[in-house]
């Protein structure tokens, strides 16, 4: 019962915010206008600038945002304790995350759809657009490296996942083409696919697992996983070329409209597990895991300011601000819609990852699956974490334990080991209301595995937006070619995604993500300086965006120092400490330019944009 209550206090608290402080913010902060002009009708091209439906957008914007963010982060956080994790996304969200996304939106859409980067330029200097530019260019090369990981770890390991994922691009190609050339509608055909995607899962499940491995004739036994990665890699890169230059109502709208359904249908699964597991006492939040753990690695970083940036996607994310700046704000059809968008996307991902932190803690103590059910079932795979020697289900605090382990190592916690926390713990959730075992399974990798492939898609275009903006900037013609653009995107994050890694070559992704945390989370803080900016200038009380900022541009600042005296320098981690002196120099440099920008800015309008071209 104790897990059913948190879960519900949680939600209610969400559900309250949107309609009191979110709707303040609009009315009354943002004054938002149902008769505004939109980027999406003044600059339409049916490519990038599309105006759509609120519904549509909300798919996009929240399938691009989520990903694997708001599951990895509080599945690796929960080693501090539930409740820390838990009231920083409850709080984080509702006075920092959604105020931060709504506000790049708005701001996104009342400048022509310009990304927060181009818009620094006008609030703040002109220097400070390149600055911002030259952030994003990094920041969002580590995540096409680190998401595109992540999807080829989730098709080795859990290869029930494939068909289910691939299936849905050719679906998505149609009702896309039904929609926009046919003029159909759009909620029944998403459904039906979403319906295709569960018989693919149960396909995959029982009949045709797509192991990679064996179509590569790749010896299944030994540390083969590397191979594997390498070759998904290769092809994760090559289908987001064309996710990239394809408009967006071709495959991105209706993909992620599709996936937004997928999401709200797991979520309600795992809410309706929960609520069976806590009413019959199967899942109990306040004996499975310890709410605030004193035991932890002894090579583990603090819990402040650590979990504020191991927590980003799920309390707070700078990488909204790209999304909802570089891809939403094209789309959006009414301004007023930025509020169900932009704040109300983030509070949904806040209820997500509320949903992983009770699964990675109640979920996994539930101890349903065991290692010799998986072994014996049609396409099983070897990759529960919570058994024991003899590889039966643990339970209780034993079975979180297991995957919690004080006694090793920070760094040997893995990537597979987080992501699998929560599909295992999900898994144990679903099989409370009758679910399989590996349908289970397959139903939770093929969630994580779709939003991690979404937000892949939509980091590749935003980068190819920098990239343009960039060659725009320095009269670089060729880069300003969205084909060139997209190409440059792609090859610099595959090249970091196949430096050898922790996993081998193709893990490369791995050498940067101990600065993802912090450069991600000080993203957040600039983002909210330009909405502070933006503020200021009106003679709007610019407060209420300028103290979530101080904090997320001192916590991270002071992580990432952190990480620098006590692990990078004498570890001799010198790509790490070249990496992270570079983005803090470049983030220490705008910041400089904002202060001196700051007391000449007050009641005075920034540049107006250049008239649009007579059609």
């Amino acid at each position: 019962m104790s897990t059913l209550l948190v879960a519900i206090g949680a939600f209610v608290g969400f559900i309250v915010a949107y309609h009191t402080y979110g709707r303040w913010l609009g009315r009354k902060l943002f004054r938002l206008d149902p008769q505004a002009a939109m980027p999406s009708r003044q600059l339409r091209d049916n490519v990038d600038f599309v105006p759509s439906k609120k519904e549509v957008v909300f798919g996009h914007h929240f399938t691009s945002i989520a990903g694997t963010g708001p599951i990895v982060g509080p599945a690796i956080a929960v080693f501090w304790g539930w409740l820390p994790a838990l009231l920083w996304v409850v709080f984080g969200s509702i006075f920092i995350g959604a105020v931060h996304d709504f506000g790049s939106l708005v701001i996104s859409v009342r400048n022509r759809g310009q990304s927060v980067g181009e818009i620094a330029g006008r609030m703040i200097s002109p220097r400070a657009r390149y600055l911002f530019l030259a952030i994003l260019f990094f920041a969002l090369m580590i995540v096409i490296a680190i998401f595109g990981l992540v999807i080829a770890i989730i098709f080795s390991l859990y290869p029930e996942s494939v068909l289910s994922v691939w299936v849905e691009i050719p679906l998505a190609i149609l009702i896309g083409f039904w929609v926009y050339k046919k003029k159909g509608g759009l909620l029944w055909p998403s459904l039906a696919a979403l319906g295709a995607m569960y018989l693919m899962m149960y396909v995959g499940s029982y009949h045709l697992p797509v192991d990679i491995r064996t179509w590569f004739g790749i010896e299944v036994s030994g540390n083969t996983l590397p191979r594997a990665i390498q070759i998904w890699t290769v092809i994760l890169l090559v289908y987001c070329f064309f996710a990239s230059v394809l408009p967006v109502w071709t495959l991105l709208q209706p993909r992620d409209f599709i996936n937004s359904h997928e999401l709200v249908l797991a979520l309600v699964l795992l809410v309706g597990g929960l609520l069976v597991a806590g009413m019959n006492g199967q899942a109990n939040l306040f004996t499975a895991a310890p709410a605030i753990s004193a035991d932890v690695p002894a090579d583990a970083p603090p819990i402040l300011p650590f979990l504020f940036i191991t927590i980003a996607c799920g309390a707070i994310s700078g990488f909204h601000c790209l999304v909802a700046s570089g891809t939403s704000s094209k789309q959006l059809s009414c301004e007023t819609h930025s509020r169900y968008v932009g704040y109300g996307g983030m509070l949904l991902e806040g209820a997500l990852a509320t949903v992983v932190i009770l699964a990675c803690c109640a979920g996994l103590a539930m101890g349903k699956f065991n290692r010799t059910a998986l072994a014996t079932a049609p396409g099983g795979f070897d990759y529960v974490h919570a058994v024991d020697e003899s590889g039966q289900a643990l339970v209780g605090p034993a079975a979180w334990a297991s995957v919690y382990n004080p006694e090793k190592s920070w760094s040997d916690f893995k990537l597979a080991n987080k992501v699998g926390a929560f599909i295992e713990g999900g898994g144990n959730f679903l099989g409370s209301i009758g679910i399989p075992l590996k349908m289970a399974i397959a139903i939770m990798a093929v969630l994580v595995a779709s939003f991690a492939a979404t937000t892949l898609d939509t980091a590749t275009r935003l980068q190819r937006y920098v990239v343009q903006e960039l060659g725009k900037s320095m009269s670089i013609r060729p880069l300003t070619n969205k084909f060139a653009a997209t190409a440059v995107a792609l090859a610099t994050g595959g090249i970091v995604a196949m430096i050898p890694g922790k996993l081998g070559p193709g893990s490369g992704g791995l050498i940067l993500w101990p600065l993802f945390g912090a450069t991600n989370q000080l993203l957040a803080g600039l983002a909210l300086m330009v909405i502070s900016f933006y503020l200021w200038r009106r003679g709007l009380p610019a407060w209420l965006t300028a103290i979530p900022m101080a904090i997320m541009l001192i916590v991270p600042g002071w992580a990432m120092a952190h990480q620098t005296v006590t692990d990078f320098i004498p570890n001799e981690k010198w790509h790490l400490l070249v990496f992270s002196a570079l983005i803090s120099l470049l983030q220490l440099w705008l910041i400089v330019e904002a202060v001196l920008a700051w007391p000449k800015a007050r009641n005075v309008l920034e540049e107006a944009l250049p008239p649009l071209p007579q059609k």
